[in-house]
Parts: structure tokens; C-alpha cells; sequence
């Protein structure tokens, strides 16, 4: 069939031609949206699960959810080697200069900006090659101790001010959360603490691995009552069907059901597995109807790719004791592995040599 009009999206935080199975998820930031603007205390949102399993689409989803719930969306991903003043300044120069052009003048707009001026420290700020500044004076004493903790809050507080002066609320979405360092997660975690106690529309939805509440709650002991942590993760056998079925209808395309079946006995319904089967069966089939062969065909060029970038990429990150502790796991089958199973194994392997 013709590639070009292939519905399936392989890729990081592609959409899914068919988003399904998180209907629920959906739903419950869209209640965190309609309570928190409305000044009732609602827990924030951070999504947790592996990679490829969806949570940069949800973030995008819930930032929809978000504008038609009547917010100002910040999205921001946290990598490796920027800090997170570094990637709010921007963001937020933006959202307030966005509150400060609405009709009407407003004193708490104002007076974010000169609070946003001072968390600044200087007139110009340059990031990324790009250089920018704000023409306020900064206001005294406010978010310019040098304290990241104490001055987060009073740039918070300042802008959810802002936002409910302009009736409206404020969405920060905040992908790779993981990549926050522990005194930056401690100062987010405080600050929305703080907005909470205010009850101010401001909202925090991250997405990051599986050791976010961990992390969290290691920063500060009330964070797993601060926060939701859903677990984003594989799709069930009919949702998996159902993500592969429904983009092709609409092109007169269909599987068949042990076509079905065998993509999910492969993929253990991972959503990204998913997306590769569907795309490179797809590719193959040389009807209108993609059965069993075709996805046993589609195998011989999905483990290929997923070695070469999928895995390669995770597996080039890792230290020479981590290699082996997953050549241990390989060895000892698919069931879940026992840490003493593993050090069993790694201690025979180490005396006999690798085989």
C-alpha cells in the first residue's frame, strides 16, 4: 500500500493516529482544570511510566484541555544540561506580557512583571542565543533573594495573582521531569504547595520515568499528597486492536483478527511497538487487508530498527556494570528478575566468563 498515506506515527511524542485507552486520565485533568480555576483545591498532575508509552502525547492533549478550560499554557521539557530558571524566563516573559496586553489595566499584571524583573536579577537576559529584557523597574525585595526556593513562590504567587486579576488560569506542563535537579524539584514542589494553600489558578502537569515519586517525595515528605502520579502504561488487548483498527478504517483498510492478536502477543500492547508493527505492516501488505503474514513480515524489519535506534540509543548510555546487570536479567528470562537471583548469576558468570 502507498506509504505516504501509512496513518501510523513511530516516533518521539508523535501523535498516535488514534489516541485510546486514556480516556480517564483525560478526564481527570479535565476536572483538575475546571476546579482549580474555579478556587477549589485539586492535587496537580504528574504523569509517570517508560519511554514510548505516550506521556509527551498526553502532555500535549491535557495542554488542549487546558486552553479550552480557559488557561495559558507554559510547556517546557526539562533536558539534561539547562536549569530551570533558565527555561522559565522565556516562557514566563511571554505569559505575562500576553496578560498584560489584554483590554483593561491591570496593577497585579504589573505587578508580576517588575516581580519577574527582579527573579531576572538583570535588565537583559540572554538563552539560547537569544536575548531579551524587560522595561520595568524590578520590584524591591520580591523574588530576588538568590534563594531559588523563596523566590520561585513569590514568582508564582505573582503570576497566579496575575493570571486571576485577568480571570484566567495559568497550565504549566513540564515534560522530562526527571531531569530537574533535586533543589530545583524541592522549589517547584514548595512553590506549587504555596499556590495550592492560595488557592490561585495555576496548575503543574509533568510528565517523567517511574522514579518521580520517589524523587518527589524525597524532596519533600508532603509531595505524594500534593501531586497525583498516574501510571502511563501498556495498552490493554482491546485498546491495542482498537489502535491499530480504527486508522485504517477510514482508508478502507482492516486487519484481521489474528493479525491482531499477534501484534499484541509481540508488543505487549507498549504503545510505540504498536506504532512500528502498524506502520511496517502497513508498508507490506500488498491488499487492503493486512493479516498474520504480513505482520510476520513486518517482525523482520521492526527488530532491526528497534535494535539499531530504540534500543541502541539506551543501551550506548549505559556503564559497563549496567550492561551486565541486563545481561543477567536476558539470561534469566522474560518473568520478573529477583535482585539475589541476578547477583547469583552475575557472580557464576563473573567466575566462568561471559559465554
Amino acid at each position: 500500500m502507498d506509504p505516504v498515506q501509512n496513518p501510523f506515527s513511530p516516533g518521539a511524542g508523535a501523535p498516535p493516529p488514534e489516541l485510546v485507552g486514556r480516556s480517564q486520565i483525560l478526564e481527570q485533568a479535565r476536572v483538575l482544570f475546571g476546579r482549580v480555576i474555579a478556587g477549589k483545591p485539586e492535587k496537580s498532575v504528574i504523569l509517570t511510566g517508560l519511554r514510548g508509552v505516550g506521556k509527551t502525547v498526553l502532555l500535549n492533549e491535557m495542554k488542549e484541555l487546558a486552553n479550552d478550560a480557559g488557561y495559558r499554557e507554559v510547556f517546557i521539557e526539562a533536558p539534561e544540561e539547562k536549569s530551570l530558571g533558565d527555561m522559565l524566563a522565556p516562557a514566563f516573559r511571554t505569559l505575562l506580557f500576553d496578560l498584560d496586553r489584554m483590554q483593561g489595566v491591570s496593577e497585579k499584571v504589573k505587578y508580576g512583571l517588575r516581580v519577574f524583573r527582579g527573579w531576572l536579577g538583570t535588565p537583559q537576559v540572554t538563552i539560547n542565543d537569544v536575548t531579551f529584557g524587560l522595561a520595568y523597574d524590578p520590584e524591591k525585595g520580591v523574588a530576588d533573594s538568590g534563594n531559588l526556593e523563596a523566590d520561585l513562590i513569590a514568582l508564582f504567587v505573582a503570576v497566579g495573582e496575575a493570571a486571576r486579576d485577568r480571570k484566567c488560569g495559568v497550565a504549566l506542563l513540564i515534560d522530562e521531569v526527571q531531569y530537574l535537579n533535586q533543589e530545583e524539584l524541592s522549589a517547584l514542589i514548595v512553590a506549587m504547595h504555596r499556590l495550592q494553600q492560595l488557592q490561585l489558578p495555576f496548575v503543574l502537569i509533568g510528565a517523567g520515568l517511574p522514579t518521580i515519586p520517589g524523587l518527589a517525595g524525597a524532596a519533600k515528605s508532603y509531595a505524594e499528597r500534593l501531586f497525583s502520579y498516574p501510571i502511563i502504561g501498556a495498552l490493554s488487548e482491546s485498546d491495542s486492536a482498537l489502535a491499530l483498527s480504527e486508522p485504517t478504517k477510514a482508508q478502507g483498510v482492516s486487519f484481521s483478527k489474528d493479525a491482531l492478536k499477534e501484534v499484541f502477543r509481540l508488543t505487549r500492547g507498549y504503545p510505540y511497538f504498536i506504532q512500528e508493527w502498524g506502520y511496517q505492516a502497513w508498508n507490506i501488505s500488498e491488499d487492503r487487508h493486512i493479516d498474520v503474514a504480513d505482520v510476520e513480515r513486518a517482525t523482520s524489519r521492526v527488530i532491526p530498527r528497534l535494535d539499531e535506534s530504540f534500543f541502541r540509543v539506551r543501551y550506548d548510555r549505559l556503564t559497563p556494570s549496567e550492561r551486565r546487570y541486563l545481561r543477567a536479567m536476558a539470561e534469566l528470562g522474560p518473568s520478573s528478575c529477583r535482585t539475589g537471583a541476578i547477583a547469583d548469576f552475575l557472580e557464576v558468570w563473573d567466575q566462568s566468563g561471559p559465554s
